[in-house]
């Protein structure tokens, strides 16, 4: 594992704050994503990547790494802009106008496929293929989650949680002639990004999680199968079955109904994927800031580094300090819009002007914070490059 005066030789002459990927890392990750998952095609999620360069470099790292999963329309055409293909998207879209860019951009040539739980999300699609005369593939996204006796175990996302509403949905398709069945996403974020190790929820919390999770596992794998044989039944030939996520890949691939597995965040491995049981990757991203200040002896003060997370309001969703070690973030401050205190009781020998490392809690939301990643490789930064954000882009 790199120390800090590795990264410091690198980013001591950058403009700080600044944010990086060590590719030493990442192709340690990629590797092991790909042995988890066996022979399973991966699909990439771009939500946890947000930037062009570094997708290609993992869809270049393996032929079992196939497509993307998008997060929006618009983000899913300026990939296409950017020469990406086979795009599924993650999650619905209503507007009209980027409906109606949609299909025009799949009549084209793309391949964009638009997920939906319910009829008004196939109303709309299928007006907008009518009037292009083009029959959209879509795919249907089934509720994973499990509801426990005062434990709703899961998010809440589509409205498709039972296989009996599957059933429903089958039978409402048949109303919209403009729209194709093709593929079936049942997403279990219960078991992909929930850790069982998160040192802000407790040990106790942690064996409940473990327990929830081996309930969960095999009623929602018999719910996703039985919606794929009713689709089947049913005429329809779905051309993927998609499932998992980082923290789920082990079950994932035991669902023989499963024909690929979406994979994100493992890849930079964030902080909040330090607490999961079954698997370490490497912390392959990070943001780099300078020390501005030292209002006393063992505490320094770094500009900006307020890069929280989204999800619930917690202390696992703040930056991870990260190096050099011994660093420790004020409990009355934290990390700030302008400014970072830290304690400092580490060896190492620090100065103004130095950079001081951080990990962001998640994956992707590192690059809606900065304009480009330096790319790190045995020691050096061998490239800088644009994320969406330096590309001009803030799609959600």
């Amino acid at each position: 594992m790199p120390d800090y005066s590795y990264y410091r030789n690198q980013l001591r002459g950058l403009k700080l704050p600044a944010a990086f990927v060590d590719l030493d890392l990442l192709d340690h990750n990629i590797q092991q994503i790909l042995q988890r998952a066996g022979e399973l095609p991966i699909r990439i999620a771009s939500k946890s990547v947000r930037c062009c360069h570094v997708l290609r470099h993992i869809l270049s790292a393996s032929k079992q790494f196939r497509g993307l999963m998008t997060f929006s329309v618009d983000e899913a055409l300026y990939l296409v802009e950017q020469g990406f293909d086979d795009l599924l998207m993650g999650y619905p879209e209503t507007h009209p106008d980027r409906l109606a860019a949609l299909v025009s951009a799949n009549r084209r040539g793309a391949t964009i496929v638009p997920m939906v739980d319910c009829e008004k999300h196939m109303e709309l699609l299928n007006a907008q293929a009518i009037k292009q005369q083009y029959v959209q593939p879509i795919c249907v996204d089934v509720d994973m989650s499990s509801e426990f006796p005062m434990v709703y175990f899961g998010t809440y996302r589509s409205s498709i949680n039972s296989v009996a509403k599957f059933k429903e949905f089958l039978e409402h398709l048949k109303r919209y002639p403009g729209l194709k069945l093709e593929g079936i996403m049942g997403y279990e974020a219960q078991i992909a990004g929930v850790g069982e190790q998160n040192p802000f929820s407790g040990k106790l919390m942690g064996a409940v999680i473990r327990q929830l999770k081996n309930r969960s596992i095999p009623e929602l794998t018999s719910r996703r199968q039985q919606c794929v044989q009713l689709a089947k039944e049913a005429g329809h030939d779905l051309r993927l079955v998609n499932g998992g996520g980082t923290g789920s890949i082990r079950s994932t691939k035991q669902d023989s109904s499963v024909t690929e597995i979406t994979v994100g965040s493992g890849f930079y491995c964030p902080g909040l994927f330090d607490y999961y049981r079954d698997f370490r990757f490497q912390p392959a991203a990070g943001f780099a800031l300078e020390i501005t200040r030292q209002p006393r002896a063992g505490m320094f003060t770094l500009a900006g580094g307020g890069y929280i997370a989204s999800g619930s309001i917690s202390l696992d969703k703040r930056p991870l300090p990260y190096l050099p070690n011994g660093i420790q973030l004020i409990a009355n401050e934290g990390t700030g819009e302008v400014q970072t205190p830290i304690k400092f009781s580490g060896s190492e020998e620090l100065a103004i002007g130095d950079p001081v490392l951080f990990r962001h809690a998640k994956a992707g939301e590192l690059c809606e914070r900065f304009n480009e990643l330096h790319l790190i490789r045995l020691g050096h930064v061998v490239q800088s490059v644009p994320t969406y954000r330096g590309h001009g882009r803030c799609f959600l």
